[in-house]
């Protein structure tokens, strides 16, 4: 079986390994599609702050159930995703109903191996089920989760005014769901073809290029006076991180989803004069991928838009690196096998 393992940071190997067979309580999945996120690419470049070398990236996954243990309502042949995270089941995250941050977490493709590969074995209790979505929409069901997950945990309304800073795949997915959830969507990123794609593409309410000499005052006419009711941010950018609390209204809340490998601040009266709510936002549950499956086929997301390049899985060792290359306009790229 055919794989391909990232050996050290910068570099790729094609290996021949072992196909997996079917274990008690698992699933066998010949992959179809691979979404390149950005935890793929921090890992190539060195910067993902969980991991070890060597490793099989890959966990926006779909492809076909080949065989299976113990998944009830499933059947071979069916088209499939995974929920990548594997929790312990024992936790105290785990008892209260949170496994996407279970103490012992192990995330495929970060952690553990993943699905850049032929097949894959995963524990049964991870599949989801396609519901006749194609092998490009049910690759990119996980991302969009993260985004439905950060809106959940933001608390939106409807008609809040939202700020997303950040308009990569993780950001446009946090904007998509804030919109659905009936919020007033503002797209804040340094990007301008970025933006211009959240204007055609997503119809948010507004955007603004954080270069801009004048961004508070650019939010404070969007909103009314009144800035974000939720900030959520999407970069793990520290300089972004750090200013964003700037941005946010009085009482209003502030969600991480980006990850920054070294400490963040931010000035303690600005922070506590807004009775600010600061949470992480780390991974997604179950409810959060059904919730996903669902608009996208009531064809409130079209996560098809995204797609910007396609790669065969034969030349993704050649090309990997050209998707970190800001002139090459990547929004999300899928990998085809």
């Amino acid at each position: 079986m055919k794989t391909l393992v990232c050996t050290i940071p910068g570099q790729f190997e094609y290996q021949d390994i072992a196909a997996p067979t079917v274990e008690k309580d698992h699933a066998l999945i010949k992959i179809k599609n691979i979404g390149i996120c950005g935890t793929d690419l921090h890992a190539y470049e060195g910067t993902q702050p969980f991991f070890n070398y060597p490793r099989i990236l890959g966990h926006e996954l779909s492809g076909e159930l080949i065989d299976f243990d113990n998944a009830p309502g499933f059947k071979k042949g069916d088209a499939v995703s995974v929920i990548p995270y594997f929790s312990c089941g024992t936790c105290i995250a785990c008892r209260k109903g949170k496994p996407n941050c279970c103490a012992n977490i192990q995330v495929f493709g970060v952690h553990v191996d993943g699905g850049m590969k032929e097949y894959i074995s995963v524990p049964s209790k991870y599949l989801l089920h396609g519901e006749g979505l194609g092998f490009d929409e049910l690759a990119l069901v996980e991302p969009l989760a993260i985004g439905a997950h950060g809106v959940r945990r933001a608390g939106v309304q409807e008609d809040d005014f939202v700020l997303v800073i950040g308009a990569g795949p993780i950001g446009l997915g946090t904007m998509e769901f804030a919109r659905i959830a009936g919020a007033k969507v503002i797209a804040l990123d340094v990007n301008e073809q970025r933006l211009r794609f959240c204007k055609e593409n997503l119809n948010i309410h507004a955007t603004v290029n954080a270069m801009d000499s004048d961004v508070v005052q650019q939010l404070q006419e969007i909103t009314g006076g009144d800035m974000a009711t939720a900030v959520i941010d999407a970069t793990g950018n520290l300089r972004a991180i750090n200013n964003a609390i700037n941005y946010l209204a009085h009482g209003g809340n502030y969600v991480l989803i980006g990850l920054q490998k070294e400490p963040f601040s931010f000035s303690h009266p600005e922070f506590h004069k807004r009775e600010t709510t600061l949470m992480s936002s780390r991974n997604a549950t179950r409810e959060d991928f059904e919730h996903v499956i669902k608009s996208m086929k009531a064809g409130k997301v079209n996560p098809k838009t995204y797609i910007t390049h396609t790669i065969g899985f034969d030349q993704l060792k050649a090309e990997f690196e050209s998707l970190l290359d800001p002139a090459k306009g990547v929004i999300k790229a899928m990998v085809h096998l």
